[in-house]
């Protein structure tokens, strides 16, 4: 089985108030595969790592398609502890808004063989948070 380490991020610059996400993509070799940022607008910063989780599972399947996605094991990495314990299940969800992006994102994940969802700590997420505020900055967007 294929496993693709995925750091994602989002942010707001106000809560809620200008938002955006930042995903990388990595080799199960560490190499990056691809990096993507994306203003999002007005969200608060709990939305915005939403946005940014369902954002990477849908590149994802459009990455490696939908065949080879069955047999793909993902690890996500956020410093988001409250999005990593809600979709791990250890969190409930309170907030209407999020429980839509929670089921959108949930019902995204089963496309995929595995996927683990891993708090690590800011420090640790420093390319993904640069992606961010690259395009809160430009307030545009960059992929490649």
């Amino acid at each position: 089985m294929k496993k693709i380490t995925i750091y994602i991020d989002g942010g707001s610059r106000g809560n809620p108030g200008p938002s955006a996400l930042g995903v990388l993509f990595l080799s199960e070799k560490g190499e990056t595969l691809k990096e993507y940022s994306q203003f999002l607008g007005e969200k608060t910063n709990n939305e915005a790592e939403y946005e940014a989780l369902i954002f990477a599972l849908q590149k994802a399947k459009v990455l490696f398609g939908k065949k080879e996605a069955k047999n793909l094991s993902l690890e996500i990495k956020s410093d988001s502890q409250l999005l990593v314990e809600q979709m791990s299940g250890q969190y409930k969800i309170k907030n209407p808004n999020i429980q839509k992006l929670f089921l959108l994102a949930w019902n995204l994940k089963i496309d995929f063989n595995q996927v683990i969802f891993l708090h690590i700590d800011r420090e640790r997420n420093k390319e993904a948070d640069g992606l961010v505020n690259e395009a809160l900055d430009s307030k545009g967007n960059r992929l490649f």
